[in-house]
């Protein structure tokens, strides 16, 4: 089967964007300006606060509430994926902040479970492949770990970056738990892979991922697991002219990495 001329067109007018997005000018690369940090730290405190209030009631644990009907689309195997930004994402200078949240159910899995799935990061590139490449526990202090791992994203483009992690678990009682990650290092690889990899300098970074906060609250309850992922995150803008070809591509990253995650550990809990 081939693809109609029409389709060609717009598949060649992405990837030509996608080009001229990696190599556009030096301003758009290399790290996130002082303003769009200072932005991206606010909205995560505001996150946190909200997650902390929702941590202390069993009732309020997830959020929003599920409601009957949403609770039996799960537990028939649905993920509820949702932007709490705008699809585009939320504008900063020079960057934009993603704030995505999915949901799942896993008949049979408990908290115990999931927090011994979470905390063998050197099972995570067998179960978070082709995503996740190498992972590793750097410190460990009771619920308080600090890690490192390598991860690929495809989306007609291939990147790999080396990231580091300080993640922290907590448990409100024994069927409700929760864990925070926040992103220390985000490092973006060159030729991964070869003799010649290396550690691309600020001026050469693209911008893909710049922060990547995740959070997760789960609750045992209905016979299985609820599992509730919120994940924000701050890249590079897209450059004036290219959103209308670029601007498919940013917004679905967020979602599909999201989905991934999700959609992986539920098939690695029921194994």
């Amino acid at each position: 089967m081939t693809l109609r001329p029409v389709a060609r067109y717009r598949i060649l007018l992405l990837v030509i964007g996608l080009l001229i997005f990696v190599a556009g000018p030096p301003c758009a690369m290399g790290e996130p300006s002082p303003t769009a940090v200072a932005a991206f730290n606010a909205y995560i405190s505001t996150v946190e606060s909200r997650l902390a209030r929702q941590h202390q009631s069993a009732n309020d644990f997830l959020a929003p509430p599920l409601n009957a009907q949403e609770e039996k689309r799960l537990q028939q195997g649905e993920l509820i994926i949702e932007p709490i930004t705008p699809l585009t994402g939320s504008a900063l200078p020079g960057a934009l902040l993603h704030d995505w949240r999915g949901t799942a159910f896993v008949a049979g899995a408990t908290v115990a479970d999931f927090e011994r799935l979470m905390r063998d990061f050197s099972a995570y590139p067998q179960h978070f492949s082709p995503q996740v490449l190498q992972a590793k526990v750097l410190l460990q202090q009771g619920d308080h770990l600090q890690a490192i791992m390598r991860v690929r994203q495809k989306h007609v483009l291939t990147v790999v970056m080396d990231t580091s992690y300080d993640i922290n678990f907590g448990r409100l009682d024994a069927q409700h738990g929760y864990s925070i990650s926040r992103s220390t290092r985000i490092s973006e690889i060159g030729s991964p892979g070869t003799s010649s990899e290396h550690v691309l300098s600020a001026d050469e970074e693209h911008g893909f991922l710049w922060r990547l906060n995740t959070y997760w609250s789960y609750e045992e309850r209905d016979g299985g697991l609820y599992m509730q992922i919120e994940s924000v995150s701050l890249t590079r803008s897209v450059p004036t002219g290219l959103n209308w070809v670029v601007q498919p591509f940013i917004e679905k990253i967020p979602r599909e990495s999201l989905e991934f995650t999700l959609r992986s550990t539920c098939n690695a809990l029921r194994k």
